[in-house]
Formats: C-alpha cells, structure tokens, sequence
C-alpha cells in the first residue's frame, strides 16, 4: 500500500511542473530614481551596469545566503533584461517548498520589493546634495525577493497563469496574421 502513495504523489507532481509554473518578474533596480538610505542619497546611471559581470547571479530571499537560492541564471531558471526603466529580472522558479511559499506571498502582494547585491567599479558624490551616483557596477551578485527594500521603486509580481495563456493566445493570433499576410503575398506574385 505505502508503494502505490509515492507512485501516485510522483505522477501528481509531475502533472503540477507541467501545467502549473511559478513564473514572477521584476525590477532589482530602477535607473534615475533618488533613493534615500538615511545618511546618503543614491541613484543608478543608466549606463551602470552596461560592463557589469552578471554572468552568474543567484535569486535569493532576503539576500540570505542560509535560505536555498530561488532561481540562478546558471541554470537558465534566472534571466534578466536591462531596459530603459532598469534590470528585469524574469525567473520560473523550480517546484520546491521554499518556493511555493514565497510564490504565494508574492501573489497575494505580502511581498512587492526586491534589491540587489554588488560592488561598484565607478561612482560620483555631490556632496552639497549628499548624493552618491552610481555610473558603473563591477558585478551583480545576486537579486533577492526583500521584506523590506533600499530601494522603493522596486517590485516583483507573480505572473498567473491566466495572464501567460492570454499573452500566449496574443502570440500565436500575430503569429497566424503574419503566416496570413506572408501567404497573400506569395499568391499575389
């Protein structure tokens, strides 16, 4: 009897990883935006991390190096995109408990922050100001889900599974058009 409990717990699982992924997406940092630390003022170049070393970034809870990484681009679970507003990060996070639970907490908005770990290559203070300007990162370290941000103008959201089908269905609509209008084309020769 116990036997048939773990073989039918395995194909529940893998029905779950198929169908159910926990997808969340967010900005580790936000370009141009002044945030106050409490004794000095910061912003982040646009240009910053253009040569950063982020060739291996993990995703954490809380920058904690005791908690099991979330997501690491290592392994492709991590990716990440610097555009105009600042580093996305995008991240399926793999089926483990740690992760459904943060998952939840970020679905239901308990958690909405995130920051980053790094060191910095190059920088500017204006000291009339008590502003530090941030103009090029030397390496990323890692994007942590945080309780409580340096930076306010984060966030990270979870994104459900309704929206991915939506997009999905978005997707494959242009995608049939295009096939469409290609063909029209080639009749119309």
């Amino acid at each position: 009897m116990e036997k048939a409990v773990k073989e039918i717990r395995l194909i529940d699982m893998r029905a779950l990883d198929k169908t159910d992924k926990m997808i969340i997406e967010g900005y580790a940092a936000v370009f141009d935006t002044v945030t106050n630390l409490g004794w000095i003022k910061e912003v982040i170049d646009r240009h910053a991390f253009d040569n950063a070393d982020m060739n291996d970034i993990v995703m954490k809870y809380n920058h904690e190096d005791s908690i099991l990484p979330m997501a690491r681009t290592r392994g492709g679970s991590l990716t990440f995109n610097i555009d105009d507003h600042g580093l996305k990060i995008r991240a399926e996070l793999p089926n483990t408990t740690q992760n459904r639970d943060i998952y939840i907490l970020i679905e239901n908005r308990v958690l909405t922050k995130m920051s980053f770990a790094f060191t910095v290559k190059s920088e500017e203070y204006d000291y009339d100001t008590d502003t530090r300007k941030i103009l090029e990162f030397d390496k990323i370290f890692d994007v942590s889900v945080v309780d409580v941000p340096a930076y306010e103008t984060t966030e990270i959201y979870a994104r459900g599974k309704e929206q991915y089908e939506e997009e999905k269905r978005k997707y494959e609509e242009k995608k049939i058009a295009f096939e469409k209008q290609k063909l029209e084309l080639m009749l119309s020769l």
